[in-house]
């Protein structure tokens, strides 16, 4: 049984501490999507289909959902700082293996212990909560996961350039430099934090099986952030095969497409306040239909640039604000298990991610843009049944109540 030991005195979160704590979350999450817009180059100098270039950005995902199961949980069991300490080492090493690989199965097993090591921003998020002043603590998680955010969208708009004018090994080169600044970064400024939990590894791991089984709510919005995650790592995924085959476009371009998609983010934030005035599940409702839209938009636009953007905005806007509507659910369910919830929630996000990029590969060589179009509207309509199949009742809560 899971045990606690005694409270301790914890160091507050300072401006400077958490800046450093959202610059670290946006580079080192980065990391994982710097190849998507390369993946029409990394081919080339391979010789090898789209499919199995797909592979690299799908084992990427895969080894991030990977290192979020088995070293994000080890964030309540030994030192913070220690941890990440070691861990990057290991994206150094990843990102250097990647730059190097001499084929592509190494390159694609370079990519998965690159997505291990980067799960980081997942130890630093409920580090931030935990550092926080109870008042502020949702203010300083909200500048973290924008920080996130901007790094996950931004990145394929840097590789893109990067790649068009460097080659896209520079790019990993790069990043592995950046990683070194940020690990004397941590190591320097970062505060200790002292672990809580008193119980083993075993007691731990075993510990999310019981949240899985007793908590349907983290069920539900586990697999409705999956399955959205699925559509859009489709989309982004396939990008850059669209804009070289229909429009003889490159990773620039593709890169570019990064930065529409942080104005949608931007519209997603601010559509985020409304989950503190409206109940999350009607929210969610409204955002997984921009999600269905945006797919039917690009149907009608694998020769429109116009409808391809506005598009990207529409998805971006479904995708994270639907992502912003689960965890106000998963984090008031258990306080005291936040980084176990959260362990969940995104090792099953990133697998469902993982599965749209395999889909999307594969559709696009055997259908092109049609095929991954439609794998999206489908995803997006079974999405919105199990949605609403699920949706609590609270007219019959509330008749209940007053009985």
């Amino acid at each position: 049984m899971t045990t606690t030991a005694t409270i301790k005195t914890h160091p507050e979160l300072t401006p400077l501490t958490l800046w450093i704590m959202t610059i670290t979350t946006s580079l080192v999450v980065a990391n994982i999507y710097y190849n998507q817009p390369l993946l029409e180059d990394i081919a080339r100098t391979y010789h090898v289909t789209s499919g199995k270039a797909g592979q690299i950005a799908m084992l990427t995902q895969i080894g991030y959902a990977v290192g979020m199961l088995f070293l994000v949980p080890l964030g309540d069991m030994v030192k913070r700082k220690r941890l990440m300490i070691i861990i990057f080492a290991f994206i150094v090493l990843s990102l250097l293996l990647t730059a190097w690989a001499p084929s592509i199965n190494i390159l694609i097993f370079a990519s998965f212990l690159l997505g291990a090591s980067s799960m980081i921003p997942q130890l630093l998020v409920p580090m931030a909560a935990h550092l926080a002043k109870p008042s502020e603590r949702g203010k300083k998680i909200g500048v973290i996961m924008s920080g996130l955010l901007i790094g996950i969208l931004l990145s394929r708009t840097v590789s893109g350039y990067v790649g068009e004018y460097l080659g896209w090994r520079a790019m990993f080169y790069i990043a592995a430099g950046i990683m070194l600044v940020m690990w004397a970064m941590i190591a320097a400024f970062l505060p200790e934090v002292e672990p809580d939990y008193t119980g083993n590894y075993k007691q731990l791991m075993f510990s999310l099986i019981s949240l899985i089984k007793h908590e349907p709510k983290l069920r539900i919005a586990a697999l409705r952030g999956a399955l959205c995650f699925a559509c859009f790592s489709a989309f982004w995924t396939t990008n850059a095969f669209l804009l070289k085959a229909n429009f003889n476009m490159g990773s620039a371009v593709a890169g570019d497409f990064g930065l529409i998609g942080a104005a949608g983010a931007l519209a997603a934030g601010l559509m985020g306040r409304l989950s503190d005035k409206m109940d999350a599940y009607k929210l969610s409702g409204f955002t997984l239909l921009l999600i269905l839209i945006s797919f039917i938009v690009f149907y009608f636009s694998g020769y429109n640039m116009i409808g391809l953007i506005i598009g990207v905005i529409v998805m971006d806007i479904g995708v994270q604000a639907t992502h912003i509507s689960n965890q106000s659910i998963i984090f008031a369910l258990r306080p005291e298990a936040r980084n176990r919830i959260n362990t969940i929630y995104m090792v099953t996000y990133f697998i469902g991610g993982a599965t749209g990029t395999f889909f999307a590969t594969q559709l696009w060589r055997k259908y092109q843009w049609d095929g991954v179009c439609i794998t999206g509207i489908v995803i997006s309509i079974v999405t919105l049944i199990i949605h609403f199949v699920n949706h609590p009742k609270p007219v019959a809560k509330a008749a209940a109540i007053s009985h």
